[in-house]
């Protein structure tokens, strides 16, 4: 069964000498929930951006359902990237609108370029992004401004808007790190239910060792852009998380994250 995504060889250089990834190789299946963990630097925002063509890769293969993402310009590339669906750390929502409205942007990448300017969306598109408001809890704030939210309703709504994409792929990056400890839960719940729920495979970039240990069914440690560990959880041992973090297991619990500065040049 061919799989949903295939790194072959990867590598990524940056124009300052940053060698982002190096050499990465790895296969996804259906169904997947894959946590990858690393300090800041260690290749994770540049893994998941080299997916759906954020940023260009310098050499080696990412395939998604076995077409290789690099060969796809124009039309051909914006239907691979409708497979696609992203949650980032900062949310990314237009908070002049309203909830909903976010939401349906989901659809965008079906519709024409008129309508999508317009906002004509389908009355089945409003009845399923209202669905999905409900699924998460949000159904009483449709209509409400996005800036109104706090970060974790914030949050629901751009799992929402990724969701409404029917994407066979979903790519999140660091989509806790801005929250209390009882809205990431709250959100990894979410995500890890509603993935399940739909069959869809999920990519979680995360500071949080102990959060990947708990959600996951398969980790993959980065180092310096290379893969130290791939594998479930319960195989991931103490030597191995040291070599990934260059210090204890107990050092990273006590911080909760492991790596709380954040590095904005990231190539992580």
């Amino acid at each position: 069964m061919e799989p949903i995504l295939k790194f072959e060889h990867v590598s990524k250089h940056y124009p300052n000498g940053v060698h982002a990834l190096k050499d990465v190789s790895f296969e996804m299946a259906e169904g997947e929930f894959i946590s990858v963990i690393g300090p800041s630097g260690s290749g994770k925002s540049t893994l998941l951006r080299a997916v759906n063509r954020l940023i260009p890769i310098s050499g080696g293969t990412v395939r998604l359902d076995g077409q290789a993402v690099s060969a796809q310009r124009g039309a051909p590339l914006r239907r691979l990237r409708r497979r696609v669906g992203m949650i980032f750390q900062n949310y990314n929502l237009v908070y002049s609108l309203s909830v909903l409205q976010n939401v349906l942007h989901g659809r965008l990448g079906y519709m024409s370029g008129v309508n999508g300017v317009l906002g004509l969306y389908s009355e089945a598109d409003k009845r399923e992004a209202l669905e999905l408001l409900g699924e998460l809890g949000l159904g009483d704030f449709a209509y409400n401004r996005a800036s109104d939210l706090s970060g974790g309703q914030k949050q629901r709504v751009g799992i929402a808007r990724a969701v409404m994409q029917r994407p066979r792929l979903l790519l999140c990056d660091e989509p806790i790190a801005s929250l209390d400890p009882s809205s990431a839960k709250t959100i990894m719940d979410l995500l890890r239910d509603m993935t399940q729920k739909r069959s869809i495979a999920c990519i979680v970039n995360l500071h949080q060792l102990d959060v990947a240990l708990n959600y996951s069914t398969r980790i993959i440690g980065l180092s310096q852009g290379e893969i130290i560990f791939d594998g479930p959880p319960d195989r991931l041992d103490d030597a191995t998380i040291e070599k990934i973090y260059g210090t204890s297991r107990e050092n990273l619990m006590i911080g909760g994250s492991g790596d709380e500065q954040k590095n904005t040049a990231d190539c992580a």
